[in-house]
């Protein structure tokens, strides 16, 4: 048996990627063996394989590393002291967040408190698109405050936090409006949201008196799109390497505004697996990419244009 990684020998353009044999981990207590199906690319996977960003900074010693935060699969073996979870047991989750990683492994060791439970009528695929994403929704969502009535934007709102947010603020019976390419406006209207193309024009003339921004751009489409909000409105901005300039302008027009960084939170995960199994919430799958063309899905994470999410095939 082996266990195939897709690991980071050095930092640069997608190339770099390569995949390595290892050892299949044993569970230590508390732990459990995932035999991981599908792994998610993340925005932050490419940014850090670039060398770019506090993960990558903190890692640049510890060449070749494994990538990777979302998996879903089954557990293969269990620790001592596990007391919820089987082996067979299907299970997600949102793993060696932020300097660990490891998720672009066939098989990888996993608390059993960051784990959730697969449920019956989800699938591996749905389930492996949440666990970052769906709780970088949530908590920016949370840290805004929404509530029924408001009038919310969000920026990029097919990408793969954005089709979740957009979700879950419709579900909150907000009023959302959402920045994206004409690809994605019947999409996104179908979620429930008023659609911006903003090739056409930008969200400031589209959009007034907003409520709240959620943030999933930065740089200058965020700039523009304060001009959209009312006196009082919440900021969240999530792009890490902006997000000091858009608080600062936000803060001189009079805004309550804040950057983000997700924190791993399984209680949301087991919620918003619920809401799929139920058909309340849908995620949205781009691409699945054999683990062996991991290069192709980070060139098309970088073209900025995915609608949902990608995920690798870890067992192809």
């Amino acid at each position: 048996m082996e266990n195939k990684q897709v690991v980071i020998p050095q930092f640069g353009e997608p190339e770099v990627l390569s995949i390595r044999q290892a050892a299949i981990p044993s569970a230590k207590a508390g732990e459990v063996v995932v035999k991981v199906a599908f792994a998610a690319v993340n925005p932050i996977d490419v940014k850090t394989r670039a060398g770019l960003g506090w993960a990558a900074a903190q890692n640049k010693d510890n060449l070749p590393w494994v990538l990777g935060y979302d998996i879903s699969g089954e557990v293969y073996q269990c620790g001592s002291d596990v007391q919820q979870l089987e082996v067979g047991d299907k299970v997600a989750g949102f793993i060696g967040f932020p300097l660990q990683g490891g998720g672009y492994s066939q098989y990888v060791t996993v608390a059993e408190s960051a784990l959730s439970a697969v449920p019956e009528s989800v699938t591996l695929e749905a389930a492996a698109a949440l666990p970052l994403a769906g709780q970088t929704a949530v908590q920016a969502l949370d840290k805004a405050s929404v509530q029924e009535g408001q009038r919310v934007l969000i920026l990029a709102g097919a990408g793969g936090v954005g089709h979740i947010a957009v979700q879950l603020a419709v579900a909150a019976k907000a009023e959302v409006f959402t920045t994206c390419s004409e690809a994605n406006l019947d999409y996104l209207a179908t979620l429930g949201a008023h659609a911006v193309n903003y090739r056409f024009s930008p969200a400031s003339e589209r959009v007034e008196e907003a409520d709240v921004l959620i943030d999933l751009v930065g740089g200058e489409a965020a700039l523009d799109a304060l001009k959209c909000l009312k006196d009082g409105a919440k900021v969240v901005t999530l792009p890490t390497l902006s997000a000091e300039l858009i608080c600062e302008k936000a803060h001189l027009l009079g805004f309550d505004a804040t950057g983000m960084l997700v924190d791993p939170n399984p209680q949301q995960l087991d919620t918003m697996l619920y809401m799929v199994s139920i058909g309340l919430l849908k995620t949205e799958i781009y691409h699945i990419y054999p683990m062996d063309q991991v290069v192709e899905a980070h060139k098309q994470m970088e073209t900025g244009h995915t609608r949902g999410k990608i995920l690798l095939d870890m067992q192809c």
